[in-house]
């Protein structure tokens, strides 16, 4: 379980925000949703192929500039 602790004088809302981008960094919320539902090994599969056909996009676009 994610947890950070509230610095002395910060306020809640930015605490949360830091909260908010830990639990995106740990993927947690993702995960969670992803075992809400059964998900198809061939559906499952499919994704993951078209998100690192993404990230490959992604990575030939930066290494041009």
């Amino acid at each position: 379980m994610s947890e950070i602790k509230v610095r002395k004088g910060e306020p809640v809302e930015r605490a949360l925000r830091r909260l908010k981008s830990k639990l995106n960094r740990e993927q947690t919320l993702q995960t969670a949703r992803a075992h809400r539902r059964f998900e198809k090994p061939s559906v499952k599969r499919r994704r993951k192929q078209k998100a690192a056909r993404f990230a490959s996009m992604l990575k030939l676009r930066h290494a041009e500039d």
